[in-house]
């Protein structure tokens, strides 16, 4: 008996290690409500972006209706200053897929007029999946996680203690 208790308990410490390790990407509407449009205020995309923490495999999704671009270019300068020069403008609806490979930080903004001055802009930086923190789930995910988790660890537990007694 005493040995099927403590097969359990190193069953469940298992099972706990691996739960802690296992995250889905997330997909973020950017802006969520408001979608890609022009910010009621200049802070609100960056407000929007610091509440967040993107991951490698994360997706940004930019939705907008009327005039507005997407522009994802690599340096701070450019993006200081909302540059025009020739790049690829992205338009909606669009998906990007985060790769913290090919760039661990990205800036976005919109071309168009002066909409990047006035705020529809901002930057993230992407951090590896297997970082120290894990990235959390979206919040029903997370309940569904943890029950069939529970119930998964509660059966084989009964399973376990049935077998050895």
């Amino acid at each position: 008996m005493a040995s099927g208790m403590g097969l359990c308990c190193c069953f469940i410490v298992v099972v706990m290690a691996l739960l802690k390790g296992a995250t889905a990407a997330q997909t973020y509407e950017v802006g969520d409500s408001l979608g890609w449009e022009v910010p009621p205020n200049s802070s609100y995309y960056t407000e929007w972006a610091s509440n967040k923490t993107f991951y490698d495999g994360d997706e940004l999704s930019f939705n907008w209706t009327g005039s507005h671009t997407v522009r994802s270019i690599t340096t701070a300068a450019e993006y200081d200053n909302c540059s025009k020069n020739p790049s690829i403008d992205i338009g909606s609806p669009f998906v990007l897929t985060l790769n913290r490979s090919e760039q661990p930080v990205y800036f976005f903004y919109c071309t168009v007029n002066d909409h990047c001055k006035r705020g529809q802009k901002f930057s993230i930086n992407v951090l590896k999946l297997n970082s120290t923190v894990a990235a959390p789930p979206s919040p029903s995910s997370a309940l569904s996680l943890t029950i069939d988790a529970f119930v998964a660890v509660l059966s084989t537990m009964v399973t376990l203690v049935l077998i050895y007694i």
